[in-house]
């Protein structure tokens, strides 16, 4: 299973004796849960990825209850915690105009506005601030804070990401 995933929650702790788990959404549309049928459960550490079959979801407050066909105790649901329930990148959500999933950008060229080549995104890291955005050009990775003073045009179709870099950002 090589397809990429879209991540729409992360499993953080059984709830009850059941094997109901408490999934901390990773999605805009948490409700989306409840008409999920089928997942992935992504262990990264490991690229593990396991299709499993959702047989519950409802909200509670901001989190969401998840259950899973086979996952009927608390042993097994404390087992799959810090897991991430993904679906096929064919299943994400569409978005509205201007807007964009991180895992979009990868592959695509970076190019300051005045021309100079940057490099390619080649992943997302995430951070309390902002998402910073990896780019590589064969001998060094840059981070690109993913801000609106920095970013200046996303042009998927055209695969490339126009940037203003604050004066020092490419020369660490």
């Amino acid at each position: 299973m090589n397809d990429r995933l879209v991540v729409i929650g992360e499993i953080a702790r059984p709830h009850g004796l059941r094997g109901e788990m408490r999934v901390t959404p990773l999605t805009d549309h948490p409700e989306r849960f409840e008409r999920v049928t089928d997942c992935v459960l992504w262990d990264q550490a490991r690229d593990t990825r396991e299709r499993c079959r959702v047989t519950g979801a409802r909200r509670q407050g901001a989190a969401v209850l998840l259950s899973l066909a086979g996952c009927e105790t608390v042993e097994a649901a404390s087992a799959l915690v810090g897991r991430l329930v993904a679906l096929p990148e064919a299943e994400a959500l569409p978005l509205t105009p201007g807007r964009f999933y991180p895992w979009q950008l990868e592959g695509c060229r970076v190019l300051t506005d005045d021309g100079r080549e940057v490099g390619r995104v080649t992943r997302i890291e995430r951070s309390a601030a902002q998402d910073l955005w990896v780019v590589g050009d064969g001998a060094r990775e840059l981070l690109i804070p993913a801000v609106a003073e920095i970013v200046l045009e996303v042009d998927l179709a055209g695969g490339r990401v126009v940037i203003r870099p604050p004066d020092g950002l490419l020369d660490l």
